[in-house]
């Protein structure tokens, strides 16, 4: 076996961004939405899972989910009719609160000064998406409007705690108008709807604001749901070792039945014109312990004429 020690310029690090459609049918545009009758006598009231064909089909698998989030608790019932404001409603939105600005005293503005009280959740399903979302490639048409992203407009991203946010605009392809309908969150795959600016634009979204009262606010969000463009993005690191074989180096082989029980070339005319195939390499560190191997799609013929530079990448 021979050995070569890898010298600071045969080693290199890349970072290539990795993009691919959100949904589970492969393409970027999903327009076939559906849902779980069972649900709805359930869940409706504040949540509903989307799949991208009839949930009963072997196919079928959630792709987002709507939530409606409401800071005085409205729209669903309450978990205690003698306790005010406690309703499933009131809880998410305590949890988009936390897991978005990090803190529980604070309100959601998405426009100017104006506190939004009641807002919509789309989250898309975590096994969708690798690492992050693609701001650009989010348009979400609802009731013959488009909205999307404003990251082709803005010079200095923001960020909360979770991560980027992006303000939805109406628009396409991550450019679009002034007026914040909610916020595009790419790093933790969610977009948050105002639903008072939804009900502004004439959508076909109805929001209902009574309390201890189950207003189906998901549903009236879901029905009114016409197409969702959106792609995933992942960072992949690579090393990149390239090992450097020389003319003069790698031209005998190792394999033992080339050699005699003396230690000799078993063949003499091989002394002064040896021929050896590449077929591998092996990675090893400074304890030579084998921490890799690489495989040549075909063996590379070597001798003394002949030299070869071989490219590894090791992506993680």
């Amino acid at each position: 076996m021979s050995f070569k020690r890898f010298d600071a310029e045969d080693i290199a690090i890349g970072a290539d961004a990795i993009t691919a459609p959100v949904w589970s049918t492969g393409a970027p545009t999903l327009s076939t939405f559906k849902t779980s009758s069972i649900q709805y006598a359930s869940k409706n009231q504040y949540h509903v899972n989307v799949f991208q064909s009839t949930y009963t089909d072997p196919d079928a698998e959630v792709q987002f989910d709507i939530t409606y989030a409401d800071k005085l608790g409205r729209g669903t019932t309450l978990y205690n009719p003698s306790v005010p404001g406690k309703s499933p409603s009131s809880t998410i939105y305590g949890q988009y609160r936390s897991l978005v600005l990090g803190d529980e005293d604070s309100d959601f503005v998405f426009n100017a000064d104006t506190i939004s009280e009641n807002f919509y959740a789309i989250s898309i399903n975590r096994s969708r998406f690798k690492e992050k979302l693609l701001p650009g490639t989010f348009n979400l048409t609802i009731g013959g409007k488009t909205f999307t992203d404003n990251s082709k407009d803005v010079a200095v991203v923001s960020f909360k705690d979770s991560g980027r946010v992006y303000q939805v605009v109406e628009g396409t392809n991550g450019s679009g108008g002034t007026t914040s309908y909610g916020w595009f969150l790419p790093d933790i795959g969610t977009i948050l709807l105002d639903a008072t600016q939804l009900v502004a634009a004439a959508v076909g979204v109805t929001v209902g604001t009574d309390d201890n009262t189950n207003n189906y606010n998901s549903k009236s969000l879901f029905d009114a749901l016409e197409s969702f463009q959106l792609n995933s993005e992942e960072t992949v690191t690579s090393n990149y070792v390239f090992v450097r074989v020389r003319n003069s180096e790698f031209n005998y082989s190792v394999n033992p039945s080339n050699i005699t029980g003396s230690g000799d070339l078993r063949h003499d005319y091989m002394i002064d014109a040896p021929q050896a195939y590449v077929t591998s390499v092996g990675l090893y560190n400074d304890n030579n312990d084998l921490l890799g191997v690489a495989k040549l799609s075909k063996p590379l013929v070597k001798d003394f004429t002949k030299e070869a530079l071989l490219r590894i990448k090791l992506d993680f």
